[in-house]
């Protein structure tokens, strides 16, 4: 892939999301993150797991989310610009808010308006404000509330150009503040103000939000009509983008005031929407879960893709070499053996020109499977290039390692790999070592020393295991 095409992939997954097709942008962060790791195109990157830590915070999968953060900071604190860890703070304050842990919701704010500050990004601080007035009124505390809202709103006028959708956001959390301090006259006039805005024509969410602003509005001063009217007009609202959640909330505040308005009708006809609503939230659910567990399989099939040998079925050298550094660190502290032994195939080249590459493929898989059958379940088996071939033991003394390496130097001995009939002789040589032996503390270390002993294997005539320098 060039980097044109890994522009158009970074569009790509962002639309995706932005669709709600997250199954999709998942998939496709995924293939982003490969081509940018092969092309170290970084920004391809913190691209790939933004938009996934947004794809799975929106099915509802937190500790995918984490994780895509945590890959998104690491690559952020070595290759990423101020707009980008700007970036990350936006969606780790929304998993915080998910949690409920308020008080991480609040830091992650803080580093938000003081960097926010820095870029003079006074939409994102204006947002942080909001955001902060949000958290103020899950704890009760409106004074603060309002405070904060005042303050987003004075950072959203500054923004330039002049968005007014970003000014009337955050009127919404001060109509929210004033309403529950008491001050009915104040937020009257500008819940009027905001629903006669012509703005919120194009901004249906919004409109709705105010409608039913205007419906608590009216509830606490218990002119429960008005506030019915109000709440009806945000079901009709909400109902035309499918926020079910927020329906929900709507149809239990309009069951409850058609009970107070003494309807009994009307409490019975709503009620009967509520449980079909709850069966669609139900189902909706089940969708969710349904697409968390394709994506899980899609992403596990993935995964063993790459981290297998195409042609063999096996491991590959890049799982290899990640797998086995990270037995001999944990080797190195319990002061434990790793054996490494090396081979590959006699005279590959020759059955390659005879033969046909073809039938060398064949040679190289069926030599691979006949090995596979003498392993342990917990050994690593990889083909690391072409007829060349690794296989890590754990918990086993050098001198059974020589011994396996012999039973494995037999089996494909007497392999029947036949040509037009004609049984077609395979050897392999074996060069072997261990950790303790050679004193290797990563994986290049051990497999070097294996692989000059394969040599000497061949300078010996071939066909034999050598474990000596």
């Amino acid at each position: 892939m060039v980097k044109e095409e890994l522009v158009i992939l970074q569009k790509k997954v962002g639309m995706l999301r932005v669709e709600g097709k997250y199954k999709e942008a998942i998939e496709n962060c995924y293939e982003l993150i490969e081509n940018g790791k092969q092309l170290k195109d970084y920004k391809a990157l913190l691209v790939a797991y933004m938009n996934l830590a947004a794809s799975y915070y929106c099915i509802g999968d937190m500790e995918a989310t984490f994780n895509s953060i945590e890959s998104h900071k690491q690559i952020c604190d070595k290759h990423g610009d101020a707009e980008d860890i700007l970036g990350s703070y936006n969606v780790l304050f929304l998993l915080y808010d998910y949690n409920k842990d308020l008080d991480m919701a609040k830091k992650t704010l803080d580093k938000s308006i003081a960097l926010g500050k820095k870029l003079n990004k006074y939409n994102i601080i204006s947002n942080a404000y909001a955001n902060y007035s949000h958290i103020y009124q899950l704890e009760e505390d409106y004074e603060q509330a309002l405070e904060m809202a005042n303050m987003g709103l004075e950072m959203a006028k500054l923004h330039k150009p002049v968005t007014p959708i970003l000014e009337l956001r955050v009127k919404l959390n001060i109509a929210k503040a004033l309403i529950e301090l008491g001050n009915f006259e104040v937020s009257k006039s500008l819940i009027e103000e905001m629903i006669n805005d012509s703005i919120l024509d194009s901004f249906i969410r919004e409109k709705t939000q105010c409608y039913h602003l205007q419906g608590v509005f009216y509830y606490k001063q218990q002119l429960y009509v008005k506030a019915f009217e109000s709440f009806s007009q945000s079901k009709i609202l909400v109902e035309s983008y499918k926020d079910l959640y927020l329906l929900k909330d709507i149809q239990k505040q309009r069951s409850k005031l058609a009970e107070l308005m003494g309807d009994i009708n009307l409490a019975y006809n709503i009620q009967k929407e509520y449980i079909a609503l709850l069966s669609d939230i139900s189902k909706s659910e089940l969708e969710l879960v349904a697409i968390k567990l394709q994506i899980k399989h899609s992403m596990t099939l993935m995964e063993k893709k790459a981290n297998t040998d195409y042609l063999t079925g096996i491991y590959n050298r890049s799982y290899m070499e990640t797998t086995v550094n990270g037995f001999l660190k944990q080797a190195h502290k319990d002061n434990e053996r790793i054996i490494c032994m090396v081979f590959d195939l006699d005279g590959f080249k020759s059955i390659n020109d005879e033969y046909g590459h073809l039938f060398g493929d064949e040679v190289i898989k069926q030599v691979s499977e006949a090995c596979s059958s003498m392993l342990r379940e917990n050994d690593i088996f990889a083909r690391f290039g072409g007829d060349e071939f690794v296989i890590i033991l754990k918990g086993m003394t050098l001198e059974n390692g020589e011994k396996k390496a012999e039973q494995i130097l037999n089996i494909v001995r007497n392999l029947n790999i036949l040509n037009d009939g004609k049984r077609i002789p395979i050897t392999i040589s074996i060069g072997i070592t261990d950790n303790l032996t050679c004193a290797a503390m990563y994986f290049n270390e051990l497999f070097n020393v294996a692989d000059l002993r394969l040599y000497k294997a061949k300078n010996s005539g071939r066909n034999c295991v050598c474990a000596v320098n």
